[in-house]
């Protein structure tokens, strides 16, 4: 196999949304920290949204993302041992990237259940790349990546499959 499509998980990101609530907002907060033992970053709306009384500058939410591999991949099976190894296709888009949901943290081998928190869920992404997308983002020369080295869909499936061990689950 050609080492430039060796497919590898680029970033790993969880993330809360919290609204308005001030207090589902600390409970997030804790709860990432508690998963991954990272301080997590608060999200802040930009724009406003007079229907859900948002401002610019108001945290709604908290993320984390994780980039050391051995991390990561430590945490990925634990998160898909969360869902039972088995997504949807609707999970995979076109680009590389999974994205899913858990409904409750304590799902998640390994995590206790903590009173203060409750049951909480969170939205869970993970970017695949390969060697070379760096062009698209480094700062001199930037430039697209070529429709062959893209990772399809079909890719990132069997990337997961061969991993991890996900199974699809159909409708």
């Amino acid at each position: 196999m050609n080492v430039m499509k060796k497919i590898k998980i680029d970033k790993l990101t969880l993330n809360i949304g919290a609204g308005k609530d001030a207090t589902m907002l600390k409970k997030a907060v804790k709860l990432l920290k508690h998963i991954t033992n990272v301080d997590p970053v608060q999200t802040i709306t930009q724009k406003r949204l007079a229907a859900w009384g948002l401002r610019p500058g108001l945290p709604i939410g908290a993320k984390i993302t994780l980039r050391d591999e051995a991390v990561v991949n430590e945490l990925v099976k634990r998160l898909f041992a969360a869902r039972d190894n088995k997504l949807k296709p609707e999970c995979f888009d076109n680009y590389g990237n999974i994205s899913f949901g858990i409904h409750e943290y304590v799902d998640i081998p390994g995590v206790k259940y903590e009173t203060e928190l409750g049951i909480l869920g969170l939205q869970v992404s993970i970017t695949l790349s390969r060697p070379g997308f760096r062009v698209k983002r480094r700062k001199i020369q930037k430039t697209s990546i070529g429709k062959t080295h893209l990772i399809t869909q079909e890719e990132a499936i069997s990337f997961a499959k061969e991993n991890f061990g996900i199974a699809l689950e159909e409708d």
